[in-house]
C-alpha cells in the first residue's frame, strides 16, 4: 500500500482553511521559546519546583526574577540560568512580610520594565504527623503566613504591576493536598485549600481584565520538602500514586510553563494535577 504524504491527505474543498488554523494553532502550541521576551517574578525559587521552573523558563525564553530566603541558593539558580545563555537576577525575599513581597515585585519591574507572569511557589510544609486537635497556634501560623499569607501579599502586588501593562499570567501552587484531605497533615492540607479558593477567586475578578489566575496541584515530587515529611516512608508515599513513583520538578515545571504561556490562553480558575493519577483513584 502506498504511504500517504502529509500533502495528500490535506483535502481541497472549503474545510482548507478549517485545517490550516489547526495546523497554525499546533505550530504555536508546540513551539520552543513559548515564553520568549515575557518577564516572569517565582517565589520559592532556590530550590524543588521552583528552582526547576526557574530553569524552563529561562529555557522557554523568559527573563527571571529567582525570588528565596536562601540567597546562596538563589544566585546559584540565577548562575546556572545565565551559564545557560539566559538572563536571571535574584531577590532576597521572605513573602510572610508584605514589604519584602512588594520589593520583589518591585525589583522585577525596576530591573525588567514590566511583570508578565508570577509562579506564586513559595510554601512549607509544617510539622505531618499530628492531628489537628493537638495542633498549637504556632503550627498554624508558621504554615499560613508563608503559604496563605505570603501567596496573598505576592499575588496582590503583580497582579498591580500587571494591571498597568495590560495583563499577565498567575500560577499559584496548591497540591493534591488542596483537593482532598490527609489524616496528620491538616494545617498544611488547610492551607492548600485556601490557596484553591484564592486562585478560583481571583481568577473571576481577574477574567475580563487580562490576568488569568490558574494553580499546579503537585503529588508528592521529589523535593527537599517531600523528604522532611516523609522520611522513611516515601516509597510507601510513592507507591499511592498509580504511576507508581514519586514526581520530578521538572515535570511540574512543563505544567507551569504552559500554564503561564499563550497555548493556556483560554483557561483561568484552573486547578492541575501533576499527581501520577493520584486523582484518578
Amino acid at each position: 500500500m502506498r504511504a500517504l504524504s502529509p500533502a495528500s491527505v490535506i483535502p481541497t474543498h472549503r474545510s482548507d482553511d478549517l485545517l490550516r488554523v489547526k495546523i497554525k494553532t499546533y505550530q504555536t502550541v508546540h513551539k520552543m521559546n513559548q515564553l520568549s521576551n515575557k518577564i516572569a517574578l517565582i517565589t520559592g525559587a532556590t530550590s524543588g519546583i521552583g528552582r526547576a521552573t526557574a530553569l524552563a523558563f529561562a529555557a522557554e525564553g523568559a527573563k527571571v526574577v529567582v525570588a528565596g530566603r536562601r540567597e546562596s541558593e538563589g544566585n546559584q539558580v540565577v548562575a546556572e540560568i545565565i551559564a545557560n545563555g539566559g538572563e536571571a537576577i535574584f531577590v532576597q525575599t521572605d513573602v510572610s512580610i508584605e514589604a519584602q513581597a512588594e520589593n520583589a515585585v518591585n525589583q522585577t519591574v525596576e530591573k525588567f520594565g514590566r511583570l508578565d507572569i508570577l509562579f506564586n511557589n513559595a510554601g512549607i510544609e509544617g510539622t505531618f504527623g499530628s492531628p489537628l486537635h493537638e495542633a498549637g497556634v504556632d503550627a498554624y501560623d508558621d504554615v499560613f503566613n508563608i503559604n496563605v499569607r505570603g501567596l496573598l501579599f505576592v499575588q496582590k502586588y503583580a497582579v498591580r504591576a500587571m494591571l498597568q501593562t495590560g495583563g499577565g499570567s498567575v500560577v499559584n501552587t496548591t497540591s493534591v493536598a488542596g483537593l482532598v484531605g490527609f489524616p496528620g497533615a491538616g494545617v498544611y492540607d488547610a492551607s492548600k485549600h485556601a490557596v484553591e479558593g484564592i486562585t478560583k477567586s481571583a481568577a473571576l475578578e481577574l477574567a475580563k481584565l487580562g490576568v488569568r489566575v490558574n494553580a499546579v496541584a503537585p503529588g508528592a515530587v521529589q523535593t527537599e520538602m517531600v523528604d522532611r515529611a516523609f522520611g522513611e516512608q516515601k516509597d510507601y508515599v510513592a507507591g499511592m500514586h498509580p504511576i507508581g513513583r514519586l514526581g520530578r520538578p521538572e515535570e511540574v515545571a512543563a505544567a507551569v510553563v504552559f500554564l503561564a504561556s499563550d497555548a493556556a490562553s483560554f483557561i483561568t480558575g484552573v486547578s492541575l494535577p501533576v499527581d501520577g493519577g493520584f486523582r484518578a483513584a
